[in-house]
């Protein structure tokens, strides 16, 4: 049933990019023809396979290793969360591709780059609830138990105990993800023990996704190449859960007035990034601040002249360079 059943000729209430239309009778059309998708990078040293983790929600991710000629090489694991709003976006546009292949290949890292249901057929807080169950599919992996939700079969040889460090596990959201991680972050606090043997060390949020009803100074300055304050708000109208149109709902405003507090919270170390002509920076920018104040750990890096998506849109560029040597830092520093 839409959201005008008796609406005769529906019409189109919410048009996001031309990627996903919104009607007034509640029916959501999605176009694949998006102008987000670039060239697959080719990388022979990187291998990749597909998996189904929720069968129920047919979610799948995507598994990122590199070719070692070591016997043990003990890989850290990277867990990837695109981004996109909360309404676009999959591990499989090359946004995502291309940065996960340079993860695995410059880091020798198993990433693993999941996607998750999207909004508005799938509100707040469906992706939170997908990045953990996607957490504690990789769990199983790590305790050897392959099961039902392995779709292709043979997967022993991508999870070996030999190879794999699952006791070091790093936790990298882009935007929407960054979100998405951050709520992460809170679901596993430091030193649980519940995805044991999984190990997770650290978060990276990269220009987190995060809103508020009062307005920031970035957020009211020029718009960027392909983010605009319209667009920020119409992710929100559309991911926010049915009923709620507050930019200060704590799935948006992790300090909102109705957001739980993070005083208390026991947090892994986090690192924050975002670019300096980003209309998300000062709430990455305040994020790691307040949490700094708490006692948290904590690192803001902000990049010169850049914009949304600098590490993304080109993994390979002189920035994203810059950036993954910082998150090799952040990998080795947080190990033990």
């Amino acid at each position: 049933m839409g959201i005008f059943p008796d609406d005769p000729k529906p019409y189109v209430i919410e048009d996001c990019m031309g990627a996903v239309k919104l009607y007034s009778n509640g029916t959501v059309l999605r176009s694949n023809d998006t102008k987000f998708k670039s060239s697959y990078v080719q990388d022979q040293s990187v291998q990749y396979k597909d998996y189904l983790y929720d069968r129920i929600n047919k979610l799948h991710l995507r598994i990122y290793k590199p070719i070692s000629e070591n016997p043990n090489p003990k890989f850290p694991v990277m867990f990837f969360i695109h981004g996109g709003g909360f309404c676009v976006g999959s591990f499989s546009w090359s946004t995502s591709h291309n940065p996960c292949i340079r993860l695995a290949s410059t880091l020798k890292a198993l990433v693993v780059s999941i996607d998750y249901r999207l909004a508005p057929e799938k509100r707040l807080p469906a992706a939170m609830e997908d990045a953990f169950s996607a957490m504690k599919w990789l769990q199983r992996k790590a305790m050897g138990l392959s099961g039902e939700d392995n779709e292709c079969g043979g997967d022993a040889a991508w999870f070996k105990i030999s190879e794999v460090d699952f006791d070091r596990v790093f936790v990298v959201g882009d935007s929407s993800g960054g979100n998405i991680a951050q709520d992460l972050a809170v679901r596993i606090p430091s030193g649980s023990n519940g995805l044991d043997p999984l190990r997770v060390r650290g978060y990276v949020l990269l220009a987190p996704f995060f809103g508020g009803i009062e307005r920031t100074k970035s957020e009211n300055g020029p718009s960027e190449t392909v983010l605009n304050l319209d667009l920020l708000d119409m992710f929100w109208r559309l991911c926010l859960p049915h009923g709620e149109t507050s930019r200060d709902h704590p799935c948006a405003n992790p300090f909102g007035p109705w957001s739980p507090s993070l005083e208390a919270q026991k947090l892994d170390p986090i690192l924050v990034v975002a670019g300096e002509y980003e209309l998300l920076k000062d709430r990455a920018q305040d994020y790691a601040k307040r949490l700094k104040e708490m006692g948290k750990k904590i690192e803001y890096v902000e990049f010169e002249g850049e914009e949304h998506g600098f590490f993304t849109n080109d993994p390979y560029s002189e920035p994203a360079n810059k950036f993954v040597e910082i998150l090799k830092k952040f990998i080795s520093e947080n190990s033990t």
